[in-house]
């Protein structure tokens, strides 16, 4: 983002340390935003977290749901692009940090419908640093110097990588190719330009493909888990020989935490998993897993489906997060076949919500709907 000597004058006050109390997480509901949560209730101990989702259909409610009555927990749906709601939110809590998962993230959707992404990824981005502006104005500069306002984007910024390119770094030049990975791209500079122009303290995370629980059945992973379980087809785009870096949730959240609290502002962190695999791959380890754990279905290899590929689909990310194990001490700690076992295991034991996700009775209980 940018380089180390411009804010690194004085070590006290580049980096923050252990005291951030009090965190308001947009996007909480989501997929990553609640293990997230979770991680900072359960493992951080967390004087207050503030889960700030305006619950879409992505935003799941059963996320959260045995967090709910916690002490340290507490709900607030409103959308990220409402600035009067995320200031008061700020003001009412008196936040120390903001971390910044509210986004729209599924790429085939933002071919199908783009100006969904734009406004939350792009305008909300804009509204939560307006807002987070006027309130470190209000807060005086102590708080100023302590704050932090963490933005979680993607490595789908950098855009494809050839076989032979070096991984993606801090230093690599954007080129998005999808709706999604330009909105995101947006969004790291305004966020860049905010600390550049009005010295918020930011700081951005850079992340590979996640997977784990909770994530939304759009995605690959699950998508696969619940269609094999189904004996339902396995799509795979082209040929399946498109390649991305692979990092279990826990180990993401566990590295956002990191830069959370010990990053210097201004900066940027790229966050991998050090697990590059083809989708067809991905899906192999997969069947092999399912073959010994749900034998009803086995082999589950015939399910193997290819269809016609999207379009601008990249063909390589890959993630060098040497910065941040450097700098922070930070490394993954799951290997992807750890990380895959743990995930089917949490599908296969998690019927009902896999079923309400699927079915969308959480959503029609949200709307109220029977």
């Amino acid at each position: 983002m940018c380089r180390r000597s411009y804010e690194r004058i004085d070590e006290k006050d580049g980096r923050r340390g252990s005291s951030l109390k009090k965190i308001l997480v947009t996007g909480g509901y989501g997929f990553i935003g609640s293990n997230f949560i979770r991680m900072l209730i359960t493992e951080d101990a967390s004087e207050l977290v503030i889960n700030y989702d305006k619950q879409t259909y992505a935003g799941n409610p059963e996320n959260l749901g045995d967090l709910e009555n916690h002490r340290a927990y507490q709900l607030i749906k409103a959308d990220i692009c409402d600035q009067e709601s995320i200031e008061r939110a700020l003001s009412d809590y008196e936040v120390d940090a903001i971390v910044n998962f509210a986004a729209e993230s599924h790429v085939d959707r933002s071919i199908d419908g783009p100006e969904p992404f734009v406004q939350t990824n792009v305008v909300g981005t804009l509204r939560l640093l307006e807002a987070t502006k006027a309130y470190l104005q209000d807060s005086g500069s102590a708080k100023k110097d302590s704050f932090r306002f963490l933005h979680v984007s993607t490595d789908e910024v950098y855009g494809s990588l050839k076989q032979e390119d070096p991984p993606f770094s801090e230093a690599t030049s954007y080129s998005p190719n999808s709706p999604y990975s330009a909105s995101k791209a947006s969004a790291d500079h305004l966020v860049r330009s905010y600390f550049h122009t009005f010295g918020l303290p930011t700081l951005t995370t850079n992340c590979s493909n996640n997977y784990g629980p909770y994530q939304f059945p759009e995605k690959l992973i699950p998508l696969m888990i619940l269609n094999a379980c189904e004996g339902k087809p396995l799509p795979i785009y082209g040929d399946g020989s498109n390649i991305r870096d692979w990092l279990f949730v826990d180990d993401h959240c566990a590295g956002i935490l990191r830069v959370l609290k010990e990053g210097w502002v201004g900066e940027t962190y790229c966050i991998g998993g050090a697990s590059e695999k083809t989708n067809l791959e991905v899906i192999d380890t997969l069947c092999a897993i399912l073959d010994n754990k749900n034998p009803e279905g086995a082999p589950h290899q015939h399910l193997k489906t290819f269809v016609k590929d999207r379009p601008g689909h990249d063909q390589r990310y890959a993630i060098d997060f040497s910065k941040i194990k450097d700098e922070l001490g930070w490394q993954p700690t799951y290997s992807f076949e750890e990380g895959m076992e743990k995930t089917v295991d949490w599908y296969l034991n998690q019927q009902e919500w896999c079923n309400n996700v699927t079915t969308g009775k959480y959503q029609r209980e949200r709307l109220g709907v029977s």
